[in-house]
């Protein structure tokens, strides 16, 4: 694989923004993965936040970072996607119905029945490329093709916690009640972020995701 380009930018006056573009890569983000395991003991690093084919470092604004900085550009081209697979997590789903109004919308769209389309959902095994939005919520990669579609131009004010969404070329769960503009073709009652509970998120960056078909609602 060739390694493509990253961009590194100022996100205030203690961190940095590095970045890549074009299309969601599982050997791109592992790269990202394997960067931000070599970053977390730089000097003056405090802080680091995976994204998607993105690594935010947030630094002590009292130390002295200039060589820290200066290393990175060398970093990002010595860097090799990590290796090994998180857990598999399975969430079962409750397809359509008032918990996925979007479902027959979204097939309409593709020309597809509703049959396909959760079949063309529940067929992969995802990858949590990042963590982010709100507390928990997964970006995943590995959505179907067929599947992509923009995002709403009109976000909902409230989307529910638990709602199976997809928007553009990713697909995701809503962790907490929200504000979304993705779109809604099911439910699941697993919960994705719990205070109560050691960890509270359930998913973690490079985890693996099934979908399991618990039911189908026109």
């Amino acid at each position: 694989m060739t390694t493509p380009a990253a961009h590194v930018s100022e996100m205030g006056e203690s961190a940095l923004l590095i970045q890549s573009g074009g299309p969601m890569s599982l050997e791109i983000q592992r790269l990202y993965c394997a960067l931000d395991r070599s970053c977390r003991d730089l000097p003056g690093v405090t802080e680091t936040v995976l994204g998607v084919h993105s690594l935010l470092l947030r630094f002590d604004p009292r130390a002295e970072v200039a060589e820290t900085v200066a290393r990175l550009p060398e970093l990002w081209s010595e860097t090799r996607p990590a290796e090994g697979e998180g857990r598999l997590v399975e969430i079962p789903v409750h397809y359509g119905g008032a918990g996925g109004e979007d479902l027959a919308d979204l097939a309409a769209c593709h020309d597809l029945g509703i049959d396909e389309v959760v079949a063309l959902h529940s067929a992969p095994t995802y990858t949590v490329f990042a963590l982010g939005s709100q507390p928990g919520f997964p970006y995943l990669g590995g959505l179907d093709p067929r599947l992509a579609t923009p995002r709403r131009s009109s976000p909902r004010q409230r989307v529910e916690e638990g709602s199976v969404v997809i928007g553009g070329e990713q697909a995701g769960v809503i962790a907490r009640t929200s504000p979304s503009g993705w779109h809604i073709i099911g439910a699941t009652r697993v919960s994705l972020f719990d205070h109560a509970r050691d960890e509270p998120a359930l998913l973690q960056p490079g985890d693996r995701l099934r979908f399991s078909v618990e039911e189908i609602s026109a």
